[in-house]
């Protein structure tokens, strides 16, 4: 498990997480919705270790990982997939893919991970000796997740995946997402598409201005007006 306990995160003086508790149970899908400049990339990229905490603390396995360097949150079995893609250009797809599986037990694994990756993405396996700035949007975001699942995560925090692709695109991203979720990876997605990620979800989070103001399944989450209209872009 995953525990979010009283989180708070700062630029400088100004808090952009504030109090923040929520979880991710093992194999499970959980996302985290609401408007834009919620805070919400900032809550992922700091349960990814990216950015330091100011208060509160991470939980893994009941173990505290708040204060441990970032590449010990890999260690943890953490991985993320950070908004616009982070992708080395000029390197190709699989020298892209390869840098996800640096640590020493992923290492081990490489070439059964990369035969995953691309069963689960195929035009990838068609592209990999092509350089990564090549690619369509759409397939630069498959190298992400990719270059995740690289790492043999436990648990895969996805910050907006869906962000400037084609509805096409889309669906085939998050049939993906799904079947990674259903191979035992626990999941943390962020998601501006809220209608299709909390169609997927067994749990959801609504945050605003740096706090949760909502959370339950699905189904209680779209059921209420005021957090339908004000949070969630509905009506």
């Amino acid at each position: 498990m995953y525990e979010v306990s009283n989180v708070a995160v700062h630029y400088g003086a100004a808090a952009a997480v504030s109090g923040v508790h929520l979880r991710i149970d093992p194999g499970e899908l959980v996302v985290v919705v609401g408007p834009n400049g919620a805070g919400k990339s900032t809550l992922i990229s700091a349960m990814a270790g990216v950015h330091a905490v100011a208060d509160g603390r991470l939980v893994v396995d009941g173990q505290d990982i708040t204060r441990e360097p970032p590449h010990r949150f890999c260690d943890r079995g953490i991985a993320i997939v950070p908004e616009g893609r982070r992708l080395f250009v000029n390197l190709t797809v699989r020298e892209n893919l390869e840098l996800g599986s640096y640590r020493r037990a992923a290492r081990g694994g490489r070439a059964e991970s990369m035969a995953r990756v691309c069963a689960l993405f195929p035009v990838l396996a068609e592209r990999l000796d092509v350089p990564a700035g090549a690619l369509s949007g759409g397939q630069q975001q498959m190298v992400a997740i990719g270059r995740a699942l690289m790492a043999q995560p436990r648990f895969l925090l996805l910050d907006e995946p869906s962000l400037g692709l084609s509805p096409l695109i889309v669906q085939d991203m998050f049939r993906a997402i799904r079947e990674v979720n259903q191979a035992g990876v626990a999941v943390l997605l962020v998601e501006q598409n809220v209608a299709m990620a909390l169609q997927m979800a067994r749990r959801g989070y609504v945050l605003d201005e740096g706090r949760i103001v909502a959370e339950g399944d699905p189904a209680q989450l779209m059921s209420q007006p005021q957090i339908k209209k004000a949070y969630l872009g509905t009506q």
